[in-house]
């Protein structure tokens, strides 16, 4: 998946072609406009018309893979060897996974991301340290089975960016299936190269997309306390004398999350049973270790 990755594609390229596992490379341009395409060479490449974000890139990519697994790769990362080998051990290791994640890196060797963990409030956060259990994955580097995630519905497209992956882990846990780590699938990962984290399209995104992903998957009350919660907030800003810089506590931008959030609720889809989405809520919400 690429837009704009002039200045690292060729990286993320090489290192792939230095995997020592039989796999095809599928590049994703999200109608990049900075030479981008010009680079590509000598692998298959879905130019979109459009920039439709990282989710919408998968989304639109996903019916043209043929294989038994599919894995999910951001421009801005470089998998080491044995990267893709890792993967697919664990997920050959674990019949009942669905997905595998991979280690990502700083330029600094610093640990970014080992897993995503699920926050009392129902953030995905990612987990910096090595551990036996993860909720869900990073979706700048993992390994999915394909046939389960058709199964359960694919990419959340309309997410654009950020969350479709923590939204997959959920339907993945609720159709049944686990989530592994990989400790040897190691990538470096240059992190927001192309979304800037911090900015408002940034925030917009995040805060959105954990709405709309509560509402599609969690315990009906919990998915209904956050909202009210997020609503509550964003209309008591406006009476503080002083309230934090960050954007993600404009009030104009907190009234666009619920105005994009409230227009997509009608079609926003439900999965599995309320006993289900209890019992998931209550083994992972919190769950540190």
């Amino acid at each position: 998946m690429t837009w704009r990755g002039r200045e690292h594609i060729e990286a993320c390229l090489d290192a792939l072609s230095a995997q020592d596992r039989p796999h095809r490379t599928l590049v994703v341009d999200n109608a990049s406009d900075d030479g981008t395409a010009e680079l590509l060479h000598g692998v298959e490449v879905l130019r979109l018309n459009k920039n439709v974000g990282y989710a919408g890139g998968i989304a639109a990519a996903l019916p043209r893979v043929r294989t038994e697994f599919v894995a999910w790769l951001n421009d801005d990362a470089e998998p080491e060897p044995g990267w893709l080998e890792a993967l697919e051990s664990a997920l050959d290791a674990s019949p009942r996974a669905a997905a595998a994640s991979s280690v990502l890196l700083t330029p600094n060797g610093a640990v970014q991301s080992t897993g995503v963990r699920l926050t009392h409030d129902g953030h995905g956060a990612d987990i910096d340290r090595e551990t036996e259990e993860v909720f869900g994955f990073c979706g700048g580097a993992v390994l999915l089975r394909t046939r389960v995630l058709r199964a359960i519905g694919g990419v959340p497209a309309s997410f654009f960016c950020y969350y479709e992956d923590t939204d997959t882990a959920w339907r993945l846990r609720l159709d049944g299936h686990e989530i592994v780590p990989a400790p040897s699938a190691r990538a470096l990962h240059l992190h927001g190269v192309s979304t800037q984290p911090g900015s408002r399209s940034f925030h917009l995104w995040n805060e959105r997309n954990r709405l709309l992903m509560l509402l599609r998957c969690a315990p009906t009350g919990t998915a209904l306390r956050q909202l009210a919660k997020f609503a509550a907030l964003t209309f008591v800003l406006p009476l503080r004398r002083s309230r934090p810089d960050a954007l993600n506590f404009s009030v104009r931008l907190r009234l666009r999350v619920l105005g994009e959030v409230l227009v997509r609720l009608p079609r926003t889809r439900r999965f599995a049973d309320s006993a289900r989405r209890r019992e998931v809520w209550a083994r992972w919400a919190g769950h540190t270790s």
